[in-house]
C-alpha cells in the first residue's frame, strides 16, 4: 500500500493527465444523442401478438439475404474479366528479334533477301501481338468476353483471340498460307519461339473493383410501404412479405435510433474514436508544447474548452438542429491563440470539429466550413488589444461561412435561387456571439490565472500603482527597467518572440529593489555606497534578495505567473561576482552559495532575452569612452559568459537566435551612445 501511494505521488502529474483524457472522452460520448429500440417483439413463423400495425411513415422493404446473395452471385459469374496489355514487351521482343535474327538466318547483309526476310519477321511479330500473348499458366474461367486495357484504352474482346505460346506454331501456319517464305517456316518458328514473351495478364484487382462496384449498385430494397398502410393484423403469422416488411420497419428505426442490442458496442466504438482524437491532442501538446503539457492547469483549460464547445453544439442539435450554424465554434481557436499560440489553437479546433462530425447532419459540409473558418480565425487575429482586430476577424469568419454555404447550395441545387436566408441570418448571429470572446477571455484570466495581450497592455501602463511606486522609490531602477524593456522588445521582435510579454516582464523584473533602493548602484546619488559598511556576504544577500522580494511583491499585487517568471529567472543561478571576488580577497573561508542567485534559469525565449538585455544594459553603465568595436565586444563577452554558465540550457532559444539578440543589443547601445562606424579615409 505504501509503495502504491509513493507511485501515485511520484507520477501524479501523468495520472492526472490520464484521468483528464478518460474523463473528457467519456463525457463527450455521454453527451452524444441517444435513442430507443423498436417497441414490438416478433418472431418469424409465429403469430403477431400486438395490435394491428400501420406504417408510421413511408419506408422501403428490404430484400432478403437469399435474394441479395443470388443477385450478387449472378453479378460475379456474369462479370467480364479485365486483362491488361504490357506495351513495353513488344519493344523488348523486337529488340531481341533484331539481335537474334543473324543467328537463325545465315544470309549476308549485302544480300537483297536479308532485308526482305527481316521485315517479314517483324510483320509476323506485329500480327502475333495484334491482340497479345497469354501466359502458359493462365486458366481463364467464366465469360469468354473480356475487357482488354491497353494504355488508356479499353476494348471488348474474346479470350480466344489471344495466342498462347503452345499454340504459336498453329498461328504461324495461318500466317504462312500463300507466303513466298514457306521454306523458312521452321526457322521463323524457332526464332520467334525464342524471342516472343507473354504480354497479357489478368488484372485481378481491376476485375474485383468492377465486381464490387456492380454489387454496390444492387438495390437492397424491393418495394415501398406508404404511411398508414396496414403492415400486419393481430393474430396473423409473421412470414414471407409480412416478415420482410416488419424487418424493414425495424431496420428503419435502427437507422434513426440506437437499438439496445448494439447500444454498448456503439458506445464502445465511439469511446475508442473520441479517445483517439483526444490522445492525438495530448501527444501534440507533449511533443510541441512541453511547457503546456507540464502545466496541469493549462491542460485542464484546453480540454475544458473542447468539452464546452462540444456540449454546447450537442445541446443545440438536440434542441433544434436548424440552429446548428449559430453556435460560435470559432471562439475556441480564437481563445487558445490568445493565451497560447496559433498552431495549438488550430490543431485543437480541428480535433473538436472531428468529434462534432459524429453528431451533426451533413457532416462533410459542417467539417469543411468549420475548418476553413478556424484557419481564417488563426490567420486573421493578431493582437486583441486592438479592438478593431476582433471585429475584422469576426467579419472574415462570417464571410467564409456565407461563401461556403452559398457554394454548397449551388452544388446541390444547381443554382442560387434556393439559398435559405434563415441560415444566412444564423451565420450573422454566429458572428455576433463570437464577439463574446472578449469578456470570456477576461473571465478565463481570472479563473485559470492566464494572461492575454489585453492584460499585458494594461500592465505595460507606467502609470500603474506598482510602477509608479518603483519610479518614486527607486528612480534609477525604474529608468533601468525602461531601458531594458526597449532593448528586450526590439530583440524579441527580431527572433519572433512575444514582444509585449517580454516588455511587460522587463518593466517589472526589478520591483524588488524598491525595499532597499540605496543598495543598488543605479539609485545611488552620492559618492558613498552603503555596502562599504557591510561584509561581502551581507551585501550579496541584499542584492540577491531583490528577486525574492520582487516575487512576493508581484504576488501581493496579483501579477500573472507569466510575469512573475521574469522576476524569478532574470538572474538565473548566476553569481554576484563583485562581492564574491571581494570576499575571496578579504576572508579566509566563504560559503559560495551565499553569493549565488537561487534560480531557476530562464525557460523560455522571452525570459532568456530579458536576462541578456538586463545584464548588457546594467553593465553598459561602466563603459568608458565607448566605441562601436568596444560595445560589440562588450556585448559578446557578457552573453558568452552566460552561455558558458549554461544559463540558457533550459529554454528553447537557439544559438542562432542568441547571435541575433547580440547584434540587436549592440546596435541599440550604439544608438544610445550616438556612435558612428568609423570609415577608412
Amino acid at each position: 500500500m505504501k509503495n502504491l501511494w509513493q507511485f501515485i505521488l511520484k507520477n501524479q502529474s501523468f495520472i492526472y493527465k490520464g484521468l483528464l483524457l478518460l474523463g473528457s472522452s467519456f463525457l463527450i460520448v455521454y453527451l452524444f444523442p441517444k435513442g430507443g429500440t423498436f417497441k414490438y417483439e416478433f418472431q418469424k413463423g409465429k403469430p403477431w401478438q400486438h395490435p394491428t400495425l400501420y406504417a408510421p411513415f413511408d419506408y422501403s422493404i428490404i430484400k432478403s439475404e437469399s435474394e441479395l446473395e443470388t443477385e450478387k452471385k449472378a453479378i460475379i459469374e456474369g462479370q467480364s474479366k479485365y486483362y491488361r496489355a504490357d506495351l513495353s514487351v513488344i519493344n523488348e521482343v523486337k529488340s531481341s528479334y533484331t539481335v537474334q535474327f543473324k543467328n537463325f538466318f545465315k544470309i549476308p547483309v549485302s544480300n537483297n533477301d536479308h532485308n526482305l526476310l527481316f521485315d517479314f519477321g517483324k510483320n509476323l511479330i506485329d500480327e502475333i501481338y495484334k491482340y497479345g500473348i497469354l501466359p502458359i499458366s493462365l486458366k481463364h474461367t467464366g465469360n469468354k468476353s473480356i475487357f482488354l486495357i491497353k494504355g488508356n484504352n479499353e476494348s471488348t474482346l474474346n479470350i480466344d483471340d489471344f495466342i498462347q505460346l503452345k499454340n504459336l506454331k498453329n498461328k504461324l501456319n495461318e500466317y504462312f498460307v500463300n507466303s513466298p517464305y514457306d521454306e523458312y517456316f521452321k526457322t521463323y518458328y524457332e526464332l520467334l519461339f525464342e524471342v516472343v514473351q507473354p504480354n497479357i495478364s489478368l488484372d485481378d484487382k481491376f476485375t474485383k473493383n468492377a465486381v464490387n462496384q456492380a454489387i454496390k449498385k444492387v438495390s437492397v430494397f424491393r418495394g415501398l410501404v406508404k404511411q398508414n398502410m396496414k403492415i400486419i393484423s393481430k393474430g396473423e403469422v409473421v412470414e414471407g412479405e409480412k416478415y420482410l416488411s416488419l424487418m424493414s420497419l425495424k431496420n428503419e428505426y435502427s437507422s434513426k435510433l440506437w437499438n439496445q442490442y448494439s447500444y454498448y458496442w456503439i458506445i464502445f466504438g465511439y469511446s475508442i474514436l473520441v479517445l483517439l482524437t483526444f490522445f492525438s491532442l495530448m501527444l501534440f501538446i507533449n511533443n510541441y508544447r512541453p511547457e503546456i503539457f507540464d502545466n496541469n492547469l493549462e491542460m485542464t483549460f484546453i480540454f475544458l474548452n473542447v468539452v464546452i464547445i462540444i456540449a454546447l453544439t450537442t445541446a443545440i442539435v438536440n434542441f433544434d438542429v436548424e440552429l446548428l450554424y449559430a453556435v460560435p465554434i470559432c471562439i475556441l481557436p480564437l481563445i487558445l491563440k490568445t493565451f497560447f499560440d496559433p498552431r495549438l489553437g488550430l490543431f485543437t479546433h480541428v480535433i473538436t470539429i472531428l468529434n462534432l462530425g459524429f453528431i451533426v447532419p451533413n457532416s462533410f459540409e459542417f467539417v469543411f466550413l468549420q475548418i476553413m473558418a478556424g484557419i481564417v480565425t488563426i490567420l486573421s487575429i493578431t493582437h486583441l488589444q486592438n479592438r478593431a482586430n476582433l471585429f475584422i476577424t469576426v467579419g472574415r469568419i462570417v464571410m467564409i461561412y456565407l461563401l461556403g454555404y452559398i457554394s454548397f447550395t449551388i452544388i446541390h441545387e444547381g443554382g442560387i435561387s434556393n439559398v435559405n436566408f434563415v441560415i444566412i441570418g444564423l451565420f450573422l448571429l454566429n458572428g455576433l456571439l463570437t464577439l463574446f470572446a472578449q469578456p470570456l477571455i477576461y473571465l478565463y484570466e481570472r479563473i485559470f490565472k492566464l494572461v492575454s495581450d489585453v492584460s499585458l497592455l494594461e500592465l505595460s501602463d507606467t502609470n500603474s500603482k506598482l510602477l509608479k511606486d518603483l519610479s518614486n522609490k527607486a528612480p534609477g531602477s525604474f529608468h533601468h527597467s525602461l531601458q531594458v524593456a526597449n532593448l528586450a522588445e526590439t530583440a524579441a521582435a527580431e527572433i519572433g518572440a512575444n514582444t509585449l510579454l517580454v516588455r511587460v516582464g522587463a518593466l517589472y523584473h526589478d520591483i524588488g529593489k524598491m525595499n532597499t533602493p540605496a543598495y543598488f548602484s543605479e539609485n545611488q546619488t552620492g559618492g558613498v555606497s552603503p555596502h562599504e559598511e557591510l561584509r561581502p556576504d551581507q551585501s550579496a544577500k541584499i542584492i540577491i534578495n531583490h528577486v525574492k522580494e520582487g516575487i512576493e511583491m508581484a504576488k501581493q499585487y496579483k501579477l500573472p505567473d507569466r510575469i512573475i517568471d521574469f522576476i524569478r529567472t532574470h538572474h538565473g543561478n548566476s553569481w554576484v561576482y563583485y562581492f564574491y571576488k571581494k570576499a575571496q580577497e578579504t576572508e579566509q573561508s566563504i560559503n559560495e552559495k551565499d553569493f549565488q542567485y537561487p534560480g531557476p534559469k530562464p525557460f523560455s525565449k522571452e525570459t532568456a532575452i530579458l536576462m541578456m538585455s538586463d545584464s548588457v544594459e546594467a553593465a553598459s553603465k561602466s563603459l568608458r569612452e565607448p566605441t562601436v568595436d568596444k560595445i560589440e565586444q562588450f556585448v559578446n563577452t557578457i552573453i558568452d559568459k552566460q552561455i558558458d554558465e549554461k544559463q540558457f540550457n533550459d529554454c528553447n532559444i537557439t544559438l542562432s537566435e542568441i547571435e541575433t539578440v547580440k547584434k540587436v543589443l549592440s546596435k541599440k547601445l550604439i544608438n544610445v551612445y550616438h556612435l558612428r562606424v568609423e570609415y577608412p579615409e
